[in-house]
């Protein structure tokens, strides 16, 4: 094999929805940066700067109180930093993740704080949770990372573990988010190391877009060591696409905007938010 034919491999074109084998959130360096970007206050783009938190948790404070939606789940929940605040807002919170280290540093700091956050180590495509809750929220845009296939899984999952008349709180990228992606192939040199390996390497990306409403970054790793690929998939809605998943999956769509601090929807916003409920049933009556 040459040089050639390995990056060839790595960067074949992928079938929709392809994953590779590496799991990123477990590698010792990567997860050290992204915990790293997601503690920046301004950075967004591991997760949203904390002034848009600040007004996201208003937000959805405000469209389930924990007066009347008390348990909430956090799916994705990373380091803690949007548990924190629903904890410090009055809610009881269970956070659900994949990556060790965001986990190791939200139990910390969920500890020095004395906040009472039930953390778990699960993937959320496969919840093992006692117990309900009024509101789950999965929000940076997670769920159009997601398979259509692993998007019906996991709303069923909710949907499952929602009390009757319980809410979900998600957020999406839209389709004017996809007007400004840009089909492209770059690479780049790391001779100190770079976010994706800790030592020299050269770095392949190709952005390519899939059917009407899905794109795919492509990230070939090459280093002494070996070769490594990571597939970043994003879907993109519009609000009748979104809301027709939803509904499909169960839901009744109670509310639709910008983004998930309540912005108002228009044309030009970047992320669609809902707000969808699971339906009352008369046997709970709430």
């Amino acid at each position: 094999m040459t040089l050639y034919d390995d990056l060839h491999d790595l960067m074949k074109p992928s079938a929709l929805y392809e994953r590779t084998d590496a799991a990123f959130w477990d590698d010792e360096h990567i997860s050290r940066g992204m915990l790293a970007a997601h503690l920046d206050p301004e950075f967004e783009g591991a997760s949203r700067s904390f002034a848009f938190m600040d007004r996201s948790v208003d937000w959805i404070r405000a469209a389930a109180p924990p007066a009347t939606h008390p348990r909430l789940l956090d799916l994705g929940c990373g380091p803690g930093l949007y548990a924190e605040r629903f904890a410090r807002a009055g809610y009881a919170v269970t956070g659900v993740d994949l990556s060790p280290r965001s986990l190791d540093h939200a139990r910390r700091s969920a500890c020095e704080q004395g906040l009472a956050i039930d953390y778990r180590r699960q993937n959320y495509l496969e919840l093992d949770l006692d117990g309900t809750f009024d509101i789950a929220v999965m929000i940076y845009c997670d769920f159009g990372a997601l398979s259509a296939g692993e998007r019906r899984v996991v709303l069923r999952c909710i949907l499952e573990r929602l009390r009757s008349g319980g809410a979900l709180v998600l957020d999406v990228f839209s389709r004017r988010k996809l007007e400004a992606f840009e089909e492209r192939t770059t690479w780049e040199e790391h001779p100190a190391g770079g976010f994706w390996n800790a030592g020299p390497h050269f770095e392949v990306q190709r952005c390519s877009r899939f059917a009407d409403a899905v794109s795919l970054e492509q990230i070939a790793v090459i280093a002494p060591g070996g070769a490594t690929s990571y597939h970043l998939w994003n879907t993109y809605f519009t609000p009748e696409t979104l809301s027709e998943e939803l509904e499909e999956a169960g839901f009744e769509v109670a509310e639709l905007v910008g983004d998930a601090a309540g912005a108002p929807l228009d044309e030009a916003s970047p992320t669609i938010a809902a707000v969808a409920r699971k339906p009352t049933t008369s046997a709970d009556g709430r």
